[in-house]
Parts: structure tokens; sequence; C-alpha cells
């Protein structure tokens, strides 16, 4: 019976594992939602739920992991007059190549591509943008860290809209406990290069816990987190809640 929990035991925090990691092997719907607190003067609420399926292919002795990122956003107020809007933003595509028997250092590279879906104008820009994206990690024992890199370029859309200049670099570190809990924190920094200084950085700062949870066979992954934005452009939030809810497919 030791031998069986032991086993029961590492076969969690691998799981744990796998799902902390954006180029694994491995099927999964996470659920992810953003609540963010004081945007704009009207120190409005705008909630964020990201469809993100992940869904990779094997082109023998590489992968192409394919990872879609669908935002359904609701706003309230954010400025006087405005109103409230829901809607679709504008979705993310990430291709990432990385190798099917990965080594101590694991890595993906690829193309991300922005599609101008958005229902509103207040839900994203109508510029097409594209560019590069890295990401490098390992997982030592019971940690797991990593640091995925992303830069867009728009190329093509509205002439009436602004350029994307836009460059973001998301952090992951976590710590698997043998039973299927963990702790993590994985904020994502931004960098707007075609806004003034002031307006340019977001740089959140926090972090939270998750843990995996089989329901009969079905193992799911929740994960909740709190960040506090330590820099930000003057209308962006205050802080930020977020709960993923990810539905895991071992093969």
């Amino acid at each position: 019976m030791l031998v069986a929990a032991t086993a029961r035991a590492d076969g969690e925090e691998a799981l744990a594992k796998q799902s902390q990691n954006p180029v694994a092997n491995i099927i999964s719907l996470p659920l992810e939602n953003n609540l963010d607190f004081g945007v704009g003067p009207e120190d409005a609420r705008v909630n964020t739920l990201n469809l993100k399926p992940v869904y990779p292919v094997n082109l023998g002795k590489l992968n192409l992991i394919n990872r879609v990122i669908a935002p359904l956003v609701y706003q309230q107020e954010r400025f006087d007059g405005e109103g409230s809007q829901s809607g679709l933003g504008n979705i993310t595509y990430q291709a990432f190549l990385s190798p099917a028997a990965p080594s101590k250092i694991i890595w993906g590279l690829g193309p991300a591509l922005i599609l101008p879906t958005n229902t509103d104008d207040r839900l994203g820009g109508d510029k097409w943008s594209a560019g590069p994206a890295l990401v490098v990690l390992a997982k030592p024992g019971h940690w797991l860290f990593g640091t995925l890199v992303q830069h867009f370029w728009s190329f093509a859309g509205d002439s009436d809209e602004n350029n994307v200049n836009l460059s973001s670099l998301q952090h992951f570190i976590n710590y698997n406990f043998p039973t299927g809990w963990y702790l993590t924190t994985n904020p994502t920094m931004t960098a707007n290069w075609d806004e003034g200084s002031s307006d340019r950085y977001t740089i959140p700062v926090g972090g939270g816990a998750g843990r995996i949870v089989r329901f009969s066979k079905q193992p799911v992954d929740f994960k909740l987190q709190g960040f506090w934005n330590a820099e930000k452009p003057d209308n962006a939030a205050d802080w930020t809640v977020q709960l993923q809810v990810k539905l895991l497919f071992p093969k």
C-alpha cells in the first residue's frame, strides 16, 4: 500500500508539472478568469474569461504545440459616459516547435499571431499583429520554472488604428508537493514601445496556489492567484484576481 501511495503521489506531481509546462505534450482546456479592479477614472471592474485550448501534434523529432487564447470580456464603465460593454476580444494563436524528447532544459520556439476578432473597439484594436515567441524552462526536483517571451508588430488592418509594437515577458515559478498541491507565480509583464515612458510598462507582482483534483478519471488543475500592478499605464487596473480551471487529457 505504501508503494501504491508513493506512486500516486509521484503521478500527481508529474501531472502538475505537465500542466505547468507551456510546451508539454498534453491536450488541455484551460478556462482562465481574470477580474481586474480599479480600471480607468471610474474605478471599473473588467472581467475577462480566456478560453485557452492546447493541442499538441507530433512531427517526428519535434512536437507542434498549438495554443489559442480567446478572451470573452465584460467591462463596466471605465470613463464617464462610456457605458459598459461585453463581447469577444482579439484572439491570439501560438505555434511552438519543441523537441519530442526534451532534455533537462526544455524549449519551444515559433510564431504568434493576434487576430482582430473584437466585437467592439473597446475590446481590442483592429490591427493584425505577429511576431516570435520563445519559452525556456527546467523542472529540477519539486520545482518547475522558466520564461515565455513574445513580441508583436502590426502588419495589416485599419490604417486609422495605432500600430502595435508590444513585448511581453512571463516568468513562471512553481513548487510542487507530492499531494498535487503547488505554489505558483506567473505574472506577465508587458512593454508597449509606442507609448511614452509613463504609460509604457505593466509590471504585476503576486502569486498563489493550485492543486490537481480528479473527478473520477478526469484530472482538473485548479489555480488561484492575485496580482498587484507595481507599474502600469494611468488607466490600467490596480490589481487582478485570477482563477484558472484546466481540464487535462493525458495520453
